[in-house]
């Protein structure tokens, strides 16, 4: 009899886990969808590609960072931070708490 009960307690262990690991992968490959639509989007706007990337935190969207290769000298900061919270924003179906716009500066 105990040992039924730990199999069945195991088995139902698995599953949940299973169905939580499912629905966790499925919220990143949604994930990346959304920022390589935003990474599209904003070298289109742009002229130069951005790496996209996010957290996720219980269902809200807690982060995303927009780093460009370089700087984007074509456009004020404001106008690229206003660009990129419309693309996220657009792309995310949601505002995130907070956005990070980086640029990496070669030697």
């Amino acid at each position: 009899m105990r040992r039924d009960r730990l199999i069945r307690g195991a088995a139902a262990l698995i599953s949940v886990l299973a169905l939580t690991a499912c629905s966790a992968v499925d919220t990143m490959k949604e994930g990346f969808k959304h920022s390589q639509a935003v990474e599209s989007d904003l070298e289109g706007s742009t002229g130069v590609r951005p790496r996209v990337g996010f957290n996720w935190h219980n269902g809200r969207l807690t982060s995303v960072t927009v780093q460009y290769p370089r700087l984007v000298e074509s456009r004020s900061l404001n106008d690229l931070a206003e660009t990129a919270r419309a693309a996220i924003g657009r792309e995310f179906k949601q505002a995130p708490e907070n956005i990070v716009l980086a640029f990496s500066l070669p030697n």
